[in-house]
């Protein structure tokens, strides 16, 4: 017998649990809430560890406005770092630019936190939610084996051979997304040659809430503002994301401490002082990945399912959150006008607006990965003469600020 629900979300990491916290409330004409199934393969709601690592995530204006709205930013916010200003530079070279909050009249351009205490309070909110709604069901550990299009709902097979039915899928499961396989949509996928190396690092020179983009031959580092909330010390800390040729950042991973601080040092020059102590540092492949469709019959990829880009702007989370934000209004309206969930206008009208959104960040990113990435004495200069123009020509800046804070 087929366990019936109104939306099945595959996947309950970060899409996946913010894309039920969206919908959670959400209620038909008459006054029936909108059931919803969440499918994750690991056991998220016993070890959430193994679904949400502590890798950190550049949150932007935009998304901690959405968190807000959804009630969670109020118990996140102790643990985000704001970031109030951004300097960016070009190792060796005379461009650099400056970004600040308060010229934006706003307290941060964005926020700094780890992704697990994310995933905690995102957790807590969907279960003290439920308490009261009692219309979200979680099928994990368990994932989709098989499923099949008919014409008014998705048929689903899980690994534990539990059969489900819904008006709509959303695809929330990740890059290798499996329901984005089932449906057959090819992925435009490049390979950019470098690796992102992550570690959290400790400075002698408080931090004062400046994240640094520097861009360096090897590729950029990010360093960004962590809170000293569960710190073990009182100095300040930074989360260093650094881009590198794959070689180089396995090498750079087997460094003792000491000789991968003066590497660091080294690259990064002494904007912070000295790096006093350097974490865990772990190696991620960078590639970018775009779905050639959004949508499939009663279908819609969400977040990384849909695309995976370079986190040289720190944009790939918040863009995400949008494709949330933005199919939950359109599953409201659905309710609101007594219409099916997952009827394909309503699918189709996501598709045509997120398009816009993904082709502006994703090119952004992919130029900026060319420009910055580049020996060549033309492309050098020509950058850093932007560099210089943006930082004095305040339309520009406002463009990249906007951007950024993810409006």
């Amino acid at each position: 017998m087929k366990k019936e629900f109104d939306i099945v979300i595959s996947g309950g990491g970060l899409s996946g649990a913010l894309m039920a916290l969206s919908l959670i409330d959400c209620e038909n004409e008459s006054g029936q809430p909108l059931s919803i199934a969440i499918v994750e393969a690991n056991p998220v709601l016993k070890d959430p560890t193994l679904t949400f690592d502590d890798r950190v995530l550049a949150l932007s204006h935009g998304t901690a406005t959405y968190l807000q709205s959804l009630g969670v930013w109020q118990q996140l916010k102790r643990f985000a770092e704001p970031i109030k200003n951004i300097h960016i530079s070009d190792r060796g070279f005379y461009g650099k630019a400056r970004l600040y909050a308060e010229h934006h009249q706003v307290n941060a351009l964005g926020f700094v936190v780890e992704m697990s205490l994310i995933g905690q309070v995102l957790l807590a909110h969907l279960k003290e939610k439920n308490q009261l709604k009692r219309n979200l069901t979680w099928f994990t550990p368990d994932k989709i084996t098989d499923i099949t299009w008919q014409k008014n709902q998705v048929e689903l097979t899980l690994n534990s051979e539990i059969q489900l039915s819904a008006k709509l899928l959303l695809a929330c499961d990740g890059v290798h997304s499996a329901c984005r396989q089932f449906a057959n949509i090819s992925v435009q996928e490049s390979d950019y040659g470098q690796s992102a190396l992550i570690t959290n690092v400790s400075t002698a020179i408080a931090h004062n809430n400046l994240a640094f983009e520097r861009f360096t031959e090897t590729g950029p580092i990010a360093m960004l503002p962590l809170s000293k909330q569960g710190s073990a010390t009182n100095d300040s800390r930074c989360s260093l994301v650094w881009t590198l040729p794959p070689e180089q950042a396995n090498k750079m991973a087997r460094l003792s401490e000491k000789q991968f601080k003066e590497e660091l040092e080294s690259a990064f020059g002494s904007w912070l002082g000295a790096i006093t102590h350097v974490g865990k540092r772990d190696i991620y492949p960078l590639k970018l990945l775009m779905a050639d469709e959004q949508v499939f019959h009663r279908m819609a990829l969400i977040g990384n399912a849909s695309h995976t880009i370079h986190p040289i702007a720190g944009q790939g989370f918040n863009l995400g959150v949008r494709d949330v934000k933005h199919m939950a209004e359109l599953i409201k309206q659905s309710l609101k006008n007594n219409e099916d969930v997952g009827q394909f206008s309503a699918l189709s009208d996501y598709a045509s607006q997120r398009k816009y959104d993904h082709q502006n960040v994703i090119g952004l990113t992919d130029s900026l990965v060319t420009l910055f990435s580049n020996t060549l004495p033309p492309l050098v200069a020509g950058r850093n003469v932007g560099l210089k123009v943006m930082n004095y020509l305040s339309p520009l800046k406002n463009t990249l600020v906007r951007k950024t804070m993810g409006y």
